[in-house]
C-alpha cells in the first residue's frame, strides 16, 4: 500500500480518480435496525416501521429504510485501503458537500459501498479530501445513496 505525507498535495493528487475502488464488505439492513433508527430518530413514519401496512400500501412492497438510516450506515461497509495518508496529527470528518437518496433499501436488504477520491487541495486549516461514496444494494448497478465526505488533514 502506498503513502502519502498528509501534506503533500502534489504527491496526493495520484489519489485522485474518476474510477470507483473494489467494493466494501457486505451489511444487511434488518427491519430490527431500521425500527431502532426510528427510535433514535423520533421519525416512525410507517414506510419505515408498520410491516403490515406496508405489506397492503406501500409502492415498495415492505418497509424501507430511512436515506439517513443508509448514510450512516457506511462505517459498517468497510473499504479495503489503497493508499495511507500520514504524518498528521488530527484528521476529521469535516462534512459533506453532497448527498442523494437515489433509491429505496428495503429492510432485508443487502448492501456494500464503494469510493473514490475526487479532489485533494491545500485549505487554510489543513488538507481537504474530498471522498465519494456509493452505496448499493448487492446485485443492483443504481447506486441507492451517492455522497460525497470532506476529510480534513491537519
Amino acid at each position: 500500500m502506498k503513502t502519502y505525507t498528509y501534506n503533500d498535495i502534489e504527491a496526493l493528487q495520484e489519489i485522485v480518480s474518476k474510477e470507483w475502488g473494489d467494493w466494501s464488505n457486505e451489511f444487511t439492513v434488518t427491519q430490527d435496525i431500521i425500527n431502532q433508527f426510528a427510535d433514535m430518530t423520533n421519525d416512525h413514519n410507517w414506510i419505515h416501521t408498520d410491516v403490515e401496512r406496508c405489506k397492503k400500501e406501500s409502492p415498495f412492497g415492505g418497509p424501507i429504510a430511512h436515506g439517513f438510516l443508509t448514510l450512516v450506515l457506511m462505517p459498517q461497509m468497510i473499504v479495503p485501503k489503497t493508499f495511507e495518508i500520514t504524518g498528521y496529527t488530527n484528521a476529521v470528518n469535516y462534512g459533506l458537500n453532497k448527498v442523494r437518496n437515489m433509491g429505496s433499501v428495503p429492510a432485508g436488504a443487502t448492501i456494500h459501498q464503494r469510493m473514490r477520491v475526487d479532489s485533494v487541495e491545500k485549505t487554510s486549516k489543513g488538507t481537504q479530501v474530498v471522498m465519494v461514496g456509493a452505496i448499493h444494494i448487492v446485485g443492483q448497478e443504481r447506486p441507492s445513496v451517492i455522497y460525497e465526505m470532506v476529510m480534513l488533514y491537519m
